[in-house]
Protein backbone atom coordinates (compact mmCIF):
# COMPACT_ATOMS: atom_id res chain seq x y z
CA UNK A 1 0.00 0.00 0.00
CA UNK A 2 1.38 3.33 -0.76
CA UNK A 3 1.04 5.43 2.07
CA UNK A 4 3.27 7.88 4.08
CA UNK A 5 3.56 6.54 7.35
CA UNK A 6 6.69 7.77 8.88
CA UNK A 7 7.08 11.17 10.45
CA UNK A 8 9.91 13.55 8.51
CA UNK A 9 11.95 13.65 10.92
CA UNK A 10 15.63 14.20 9.46
CA UNK A 11 17.26 17.19 9.70
CA UNK A 12 20.07 17.51 7.41
CA UNK A 13 21.90 20.46 8.76
CA UNK A 14 22.39 18.06 12.01
CA UNK A 15 25.47 16.22 10.32
CA UNK A 16 27.77 13.77 12.17
CA UNK A 17 31.30 14.08 11.46
CA UNK A 18 33.25 10.79 10.42
CA UNK A 19 36.72 11.21 13.03
CA UNK A 20 38.70 9.31 10.06
CA UNK A 21 38.70 7.28 6.88
CA UNK A 22 38.64 4.07 9.18
CA UNK A 23 35.55 5.22 10.94
CA UNK A 24 32.22 2.93 10.42
CA UNK A 25 30.21 4.06 7.63
CA UNK A 26 26.74 5.25 7.55
CA UNK A 27 24.93 3.29 4.85
CA UNK A 28 21.97 2.39 3.31
CA UNK A 29 20.84 -0.13 1.09
CA UNK A 30 17.33 -0.98 -0.58
CA UNK A 31 16.07 -4.35 -1.68
CA UNK A 32 16.96 -6.35 1.31
CA UNK A 33 14.59 -8.82 1.66
CA UNK A 34 16.75 -11.55 0.48
CA UNK A 35 19.51 -11.98 -2.46
CA UNK A 36 22.33 -8.89 -2.94
CA UNK A 37 20.67 -6.58 -0.80
CA UNK A 38 20.73 -8.76 2.51
CA UNK A 39 23.80 -10.31 1.91
CA UNK A 40 25.25 -6.75 1.56
CA UNK A 41 23.90 -5.84 4.33
CA UNK A 42 24.59 -8.33 6.45
CA UNK A 43 28.65 -8.16 5.46
CA UNK A 44 28.57 -4.82 6.30
CA UNK A 45 27.14 -4.53 9.13
CA UNK A 46 29.31 -7.57 10.58
CA UNK A 47 32.35 -5.35 9.71
CA UNK A 48 31.12 -2.79 11.63
CA UNK A 49 29.20 -0.41 9.89
CA UNK A 50 26.03 1.41 10.35
CA UNK A 51 23.97 -0.12 8.12
CA UNK A 52 20.03 0.59 7.42
CA UNK A 53 17.99 -1.87 5.08
CA UNK A 54 15.05 -1.46 3.55
CA UNK A 55 12.27 -3.83 3.00
CA UNK A 56 8.53 -3.62 1.01
CA UNK A 57 6.79 -5.53 4.55
CA UNK A 58 6.72 -5.58 8.09
CA UNK A 59 7.58 -9.63 7.71
CA UNK A 60 10.52 -9.06 6.17
CA UNK A 61 11.44 -6.05 8.94
CA UNK A 62 10.91 -8.60 11.97
CA UNK A 63 12.75 -11.01 9.90
CA UNK A 64 15.66 -8.62 9.41
CA UNK A 65 15.40 -7.25 12.37
CA UNK A 66 16.22 -10.65 14.05
CA UNK A 67 19.35 -10.67 12.84
CA UNK A 68 20.89 -7.71 14.46
CA UNK A 69 20.21 -5.26 11.24
CA UNK A 70 18.32 -1.67 11.36
CA UNK A 71 15.65 -2.01 8.96
CA UNK A 72 12.29 0.52 7.59
CA UNK A 73 9.93 -0.13 5.11
CA UNK A 74 10.67 1.50 2.08
CA UNK A 75 8.44 0.85 -0.80
CA UNK A 76 9.93 2.06 -4.24
CA UNK A 77 6.39 2.20 -6.31
CA UNK A 78 5.29 4.77 -3.87
CA UNK A 79 6.95 8.62 -3.94
CA UNK A 80 5.01 9.45 -0.64
CA UNK A 81 6.55 6.25 1.55
CA UNK A 82 9.89 6.63 -0.75
CA UNK A 83 10.29 10.05 0.72
CA UNK A 84 9.20 9.25 4.66
CA UNK A 85 11.47 6.20 4.19
CA UNK A 86 14.51 8.03 3.31
CA UNK A 87 13.80 10.62 5.95
CA UNK A 88 13.48 7.52 8.46
CA UNK A 89 16.92 5.91 7.24
CA UNK A 90 18.77 9.45 7.97
CA UNK A 91 17.28 9.70 11.05
CA UNK A 92 18.78 6.53 12.10
CA UNK A 93 21.45 7.48 10.73
CA UNK A 94 22.22 10.37 12.62
CA UNK A 95 22.26 13.01 10.37
CA UNK A 96 24.80 10.91 7.98
CA UNK A 97 24.82 9.13 4.67
CA UNK A 98 28.04 7.88 3.44
CA UNK A 99 26.99 5.20 1.14
CA UNK A 100 23.78 4.85 -0.96
CA UNK A 101 23.34 1.53 -2.63
CA UNK A 102 20.56 1.04 -5.00
CA UNK A 103 19.65 -2.61 -4.92
CA UNK A 104 16.34 -2.78 -5.00
CA UNK A 105 14.46 -4.06 -8.30
CA UNK A 106 12.72 -6.42 -10.37
CA UNK A 107 12.29 -8.14 -13.97
CA UNK A 108 8.98 -7.55 -15.66
CA UNK A 109 9.11 -10.30 -18.77
CA UNK A 110 6.74 -9.88 -21.37
CA UNK A 111 7.44 -9.42 -25.55
CA UNK A 112 7.62 -5.74 -25.98
CA UNK A 113 4.04 -6.04 -28.08
CA UNK A 114 2.43 -7.40 -25.20
CA UNK A 115 3.71 -5.45 -22.57
CA UNK A 116 1.13 -2.31 -21.02
CA UNK A 117 2.32 0.80 -21.45
CA UNK A 118 1.00 1.11 -17.53
CA UNK A 119 3.03 -2.36 -16.45
CA UNK A 120 5.69 -0.69 -18.35
CA UNK A 121 5.61 2.41 -16.24
CA UNK A 122 5.56 0.43 -13.14
CA UNK A 123 8.77 -1.30 -13.97
CA UNK A 124 10.04 2.16 -14.29
CA UNK A 125 8.87 3.51 -11.42
CA UNK A 126 10.55 1.40 -8.83
CA UNK A 127 13.52 0.01 -11.26
CA UNK A 128 14.44 3.73 -12.18
CA UNK A 129 12.11 6.65 -11.04
CA UNK A 130 12.96 5.17 -7.60
CA UNK A 131 16.57 5.01 -7.48
CA UNK A 132 16.69 8.92 -9.47
CA UNK A 133 14.28 10.36 -6.21
CA UNK A 134 16.31 8.48 -3.73
CA UNK A 135 19.92 9.37 -5.72
CA UNK A 136 18.95 13.36 -5.33
CA UNK A 137 18.14 12.98 -1.89
CA UNK A 138 21.47 11.25 -1.14
CA UNK A 139 23.02 14.03 -2.92
CA UNK A 140 21.89 17.16 -1.64
CA UNK A 141 22.84 15.81 2.10
CA UNK A 142 26.12 14.77 0.69
CA UNK A 143 27.28 18.35 -0.96
CA UNK A 144 26.24 19.35 2.60
CA UNK A 145 28.71 16.17 3.81
CA UNK A 146 31.11 17.40 1.00
CA UNK A 147 31.78 13.62 0.89
CA UNK A 148 30.04 10.80 -0.32
CA UNK A 149 29.28 7.51 -2.80
CA UNK A 150 26.60 5.96 -4.35
CA UNK A 151 26.68 2.80 -6.17
CA UNK A 152 23.52 1.63 -8.42
CA UNK A 153 23.15 -2.48 -8.92
CA UNK A 154 22.62 -2.28 -12.65
CA UNK A 155 22.55 -5.41 -14.97
CA UNK A 156 24.49 -7.27 -18.03
CA UNK A 157 21.00 -5.98 -19.37
CA UNK A 158 21.97 -2.76 -19.43
CA UNK A 159 24.81 -3.05 -21.82
CA UNK A 160 23.10 -5.55 -23.92
CA UNK A 161 19.26 -6.23 -24.56
CA UNK A 162 17.55 -9.97 -24.47
CA UNK A 163 14.44 -10.76 -25.83
CA UNK A 164 11.38 -10.64 -23.56
CA UNK A 165 12.84 -8.87 -21.00
CA UNK A 166 12.14 -5.17 -23.02
CA UNK A 167 11.06 -3.86 -19.86
CA UNK A 168 13.83 -4.60 -17.51
CA UNK A 169 16.27 -3.96 -20.83
CA UNK A 170 14.75 -0.05 -20.91
CA UNK A 171 15.05 0.21 -17.42
CA UNK A 172 18.30 -0.53 -16.77
CA UNK A 173 19.59 1.51 -20.09
CA UNK A 174 17.91 4.39 -18.74
CA UNK A 175 19.38 3.79 -15.66
CA UNK A 176 22.88 3.83 -17.69
CA UNK A 177 22.51 6.79 -19.08
CA UNK A 178 21.62 8.70 -16.52
CA UNK A 179 24.20 7.60 -14.26
CA UNK A 180 26.64 8.37 -16.78
CA UNK A 181 25.07 12.13 -16.98
CA UNK A 182 25.00 12.40 -13.09
CA UNK A 183 29.24 11.56 -13.55
CA UNK A 184 30.27 14.19 -15.06
CA UNK A 185 27.84 16.35 -13.35
CA UNK A 186 29.53 15.38 -10.01
CA UNK A 187 32.87 15.88 -11.30
CA UNK A 188 35.10 18.55 -8.82
CA UNK A 189 32.84 17.51 -5.92
CA UNK A 190 33.95 14.52 -4.04
CA UNK A 191 30.51 12.82 -4.85
CA UNK A 192 31.24 9.57 -6.43
CA UNK A 193 28.82 7.02 -8.37
CA UNK A 194 29.51 4.16 -9.65
CA UNK A 195 27.43 1.01 -11.48
CA UNK A 196 27.65 -2.65 -10.56
CA UNK A 197 26.54 -4.48 -13.54
CA UNK A 198 25.87 -7.85 -12.41
CA UNK A 199 25.17 -11.26 -14.72
CA UNK A 200 23.07 -14.18 -13.69
CA UNK A 201 23.14 -14.26 -9.96
CA UNK A 202 21.42 -16.47 -7.00
CA UNK A 203 18.28 -14.85 -5.60
CA UNK A 204 14.83 -14.87 -5.74
CA UNK A 205 14.91 -12.33 -9.45
CA UNK A 206 13.56 -15.37 -11.39
CA UNK A 207 10.33 -15.99 -8.89
CA UNK A 208 9.57 -12.56 -8.60
CA UNK A 209 9.68 -11.97 -12.21
CA UNK A 210 8.07 -14.80 -13.17
CA UNK A 211 5.09 -13.69 -10.34
CA UNK A 212 5.27 -10.45 -12.71
CA UNK A 213 4.76 -12.07 -15.79
CA UNK A 214 1.90 -14.26 -14.71
CA UNK A 215 0.12 -11.16 -12.83
CA UNK A 216 0.36 -8.54 -16.05
CA UNK A 217 1.04 -10.46 -18.99
CA UNK A 218 -1.78 -11.93 -21.70
CA UNK A 219 0.77 -14.67 -22.57
CA UNK A 220 -2.28 -17.38 -23.35
CA UNK A 221 -3.58 -15.32 -26.35
CA UNK A 222 -0.02 -14.08 -27.50
CA UNK A 223 1.54 -15.15 -30.47
CA UNK A 224 4.91 -16.12 -28.27
CA UNK A 225 2.83 -18.40 -26.48
CA UNK A 226 5.48 -21.11 -27.10
CA UNK A 227 8.36 -18.91 -26.45
CA UNK A 228 6.28 -17.87 -23.48
CA UNK A 229 6.11 -21.87 -22.26
CA UNK A 230 10.21 -21.98 -22.59
CA UNK A 231 10.47 -18.71 -20.20
CA UNK A 232 7.78 -19.92 -17.79
CA UNK A 233 10.00 -23.18 -17.46
CA UNK A 234 13.33 -21.05 -17.03
CA UNK A 235 11.26 -18.94 -14.58
CA UNK A 236 9.99 -21.87 -12.49
CA UNK A 237 13.66 -23.61 -12.24
CA UNK A 238 14.42 -24.59 -8.77
CA UNK A 239 18.00 -24.42 -9.33
CA UNK A 240 20.07 -21.87 -11.75
CA UNK A 241 19.02 -22.37 -15.57
CA UNK A 242 21.98 -20.31 -16.78
CA UNK A 243 25.69 -21.80 -16.75
CA UNK A 244 28.59 -19.47 -14.62
CA UNK A 245 25.84 -17.95 -12.08
CA UNK A 246 27.28 -17.12 -8.74
CA UNK A 247 26.75 -15.88 -5.31
CA UNK A 248 25.51 -12.44 -3.82
CA UNK A 249 29.24 -12.05 -2.12
CA UNK A 250 30.42 -11.66 -5.86
CA UNK A 251 28.55 -8.14 -6.03
CA UNK A 252 29.41 -7.81 -2.64
CA UNK A 253 33.19 -7.93 -3.72
CA UNK A 254 32.65 -4.93 -6.00
CA UNK A 255 30.86 -3.06 -3.49
CA UNK A 256 33.47 -3.40 -1.24
CA UNK A 257 36.17 -2.13 -3.62
CA UNK A 258 34.25 0.72 -4.33
CA UNK A 259 34.09 1.56 -0.80
CA UNK A 260 37.91 0.63 -0.28
CA UNK A 261 39.15 3.42 -3.07
CA UNK A 262 39.30 6.74 -3.54
CA UNK A 263 38.42 7.35 -6.75
CA UNK A 264 36.00 4.49 -7.22
CA UNK A 265 35.45 3.40 -11.50
CA UNK A 266 32.46 3.61 -12.86
CA UNK A 267 31.79 0.18 -13.97
CA UNK A 268 32.32 -3.27 -12.30
CA UNK A 269 31.70 -5.74 -14.27
CA UNK A 270 30.24 -9.09 -12.08
CA UNK A 271 29.99 -12.78 -13.97
CA UNK A 272 31.55 -14.52 -17.27
CA UNK A 273 28.57 -13.42 -19.02
CA UNK A 274 29.33 -9.50 -18.29
CA UNK A 275 32.31 -9.66 -19.57
CA UNK A 276 31.82 -11.40 -22.66
CA UNK A 277 28.84 -9.34 -23.79
CA UNK A 278 30.66 -6.28 -22.75
CA UNK A 279 33.51 -7.23 -25.14
CA UNK A 280 31.28 -8.33 -27.64
CA UNK A 281 29.46 -5.45 -27.93
CA UNK A 282 32.49 -3.72 -28.79
CA UNK A 283 33.86 -6.12 -31.86
CA UNK A 284 30.56 -7.35 -33.22
CA UNK A 285 28.35 -5.54 -35.76
CA UNK A 286 24.47 -5.44 -34.32
CA UNK A 287 24.14 -8.33 -36.59
CA UNK A 288 26.56 -10.26 -35.07
CA UNK A 289 25.58 -9.38 -31.67
CA UNK A 290 22.11 -9.55 -32.33
CA UNK A 291 22.86 -13.43 -33.56
CA UNK A 292 24.51 -14.29 -30.61
CA UNK A 293 22.11 -12.79 -28.15
CA UNK A 294 19.11 -14.66 -30.02
CA UNK A 295 20.67 -17.95 -29.19
CA UNK A 296 21.84 -17.34 -25.97
CA UNK A 297 17.95 -15.97 -24.90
Amino acid sequence: MCGDSTKNTANYRKLSVRKDINSPLKVLITGCSSGIGLFCAQQLHNEGHHVVATVRNQEDKTRLEALGLNVIILNLACPKNREAGFNAAIELLEGRLDLLFNNGAYGQPGAVEDLPTDVLKQQFEVNFFAWHDLTIRAIRLMHLQGTGKIVHNSSVLGLVALPYRGAYNASKFALEGLTDTLRMELCGTNIHISLIEPGPIVSKFRENAKKAFLENIDWRSSRHKTEYDNQINRLSASDAPQKFTLGPEAVYQRLEAIINSDKPKARYYVTFPTYLMGFLKRILTTAQLDKVLLKNR
